[in-house]
């Protein structure tokens, strides 16, 4: 007999297709890690049905760039086409790395995931602004307003942004030194009033000596700011979530961000989940717009429900991206053995959510019982069931 070069043992842990009596082993080649983290899709429950495009894809498998002072790694809808209303950066700054003076045409939404940073901007009056954040802080800028991250302390630090176009690309925001570095010399001498010869030093390789390089660690924030003519900026573009009130339930706690609380993020809600192991973000859906997911900690189970009999359960772990299209049911469930902690963001101003157990609840209940065919007690245990998480 001919042993084949790709057959290996099977271990005791290894996933297979099969439910029941339906399916069979995986005789062929396999990547058995990648199969680990995805038992609902090698053997889907049997409540999955049709055809639901795909709604996960981890920044594990996304190309990161790299720079002096840090790197950056991005989803946008070309590596997840469904995800066409945001996309996402996840960025790490070394000790006094810049992400360099930009802006662009889509807003930023940052979470700050680990360390310290400092944020500058501009507002649209001429305004200057500038703060320092650390993990659980949140910053929004505007389409078009200028700004800038700096990693502080001995470690730099590392940070999600969300961007309110799926089609965004890290690689191609407006960057101060590319823009001075593809205008003519007269041109600059003329515009800033100093000889053309000052700019003779500007960087010639941008794409690797400037977009994330390093620096210095600056000093407080107020021996740095500049006087700016026009004041400080009243607008304030940083929010310091963890210190907000979470909405605590039977199986976690939520807190949520927007325009009512965040007034700055006028194009983007989201909210930080907790689920506690063993519970669920119960049965919903939201009414305003398509749902991104980014999973910080633990692990997580979702089935998509999309009408017309069509369902299908992904699995997720920290790092992993996830979507929902506009409408479409879902709940995650804990799978894990600690809390399950994740973001959920809308291309909104408001957060927006329809629970299935309310819905439910506050039902005529013979309607609900003429519906599903189900009994008193279960129309009692609807009643007392709390929102968001369970």
């Amino acid at each position: 007999m001919v042993e084949l070069p790709w057959k290996e043992a099977p271990a005791d842990t290894t996933p297979q297709p099969q439910r029941g009596n339906r399916g069979g082993t995986v005789l062929g080649p396999r990547n058995l890690p990648l199969e680990r983290e995805n038992p609902d899709l090698m053997a889907s429950p049997d409540t999955d049905a049709g055809t639901i495009p795909n709604l996960k894809f981890s920044y594990g498998t996304a190309r990161n760039r790299l720079g002096t002072g840090g790197w950056a790694r991005e989803i946008t809808e070309r590596e997840l086409p469904v995800a066409t209303t945001l996309a996402g950066v996840n960025m790490r700054l070394n000790r006094g790395g810049y992400r360099e003076l930009h802006y662009h045409k889509e807003a930023e939404w940052g979470l700050m995931l680990a360390g310290k940073a400092r944020v500058t901007a501009l507002d649209p009056q001429g305004r200057d602004f500038i703060d320092d954040v650390q993990a659980g802080d949140i910053w929004n800028f505007p389409a078009g307003v200028p700004h800038s991250i700096q990693g502080l302390e001995d470690d730099g630090c590392e940070f999600l942004l969300v961007f309110d176009d799926g089609s965004f690309s890290e690689n191609e925001t407006f960057l101060i030194s590319d823009w001075l570095a593809h205008t003519p010399r007269h041109i600059l001498a003329k515009n800033f009033g100093v000889p053309a010869a000052k700019f003779d030093n500007l960087p010639k390789d941008v794409e690797h000596s400037r977009w994330i390089f390093s620096g210095a660690v600056p000093g407080p924030i107020e021996d740095e700011r500049v006087p700016s003519p026009l004041g400080q900026s009243p607008v304030k573009y940083t929010h310091h979530l963890m210190e907000q009130k979470p909405i605590k339930a039977a199986g976690g706690e939520v807190r949520i961000v927007d325009s009512t609380n965040f007034p700055a993020a006028s194009t983007i809600a989201a909210a930080i989940v907790v689920v506690e192991p063993g519970r669920l973000r119960e049965l919903h859906w939201h009414s305003n717009n398509d749902e991104w997911q980014y999973f910080i900690r633990g692990k997580a189970r979702m089935t998509v429900f999309a009408s017309g009999g069509k369902a299908r359960t992904f699995d997720y772990s920290a790092g992993d991206v996830g979507y929902v299209p506009f409408g479409m049911g879902h709940y995650l469930e804990n799978i894990g053995d600690e809390p399950l902690v994740f973001l959920e963001a809308f291309k909104s101003s408001q957060f927006a959510d329809f629970s299935a157990n309310q819905w439910l609840a506050l039902s005529p209940h013979d309607m609900v019982k003429a519906h599903l065919n189900v009994d008193d007690e279960t129309i009692a245990a609807l009643s007392k069931t709390k929102p968001l998480v369970v």
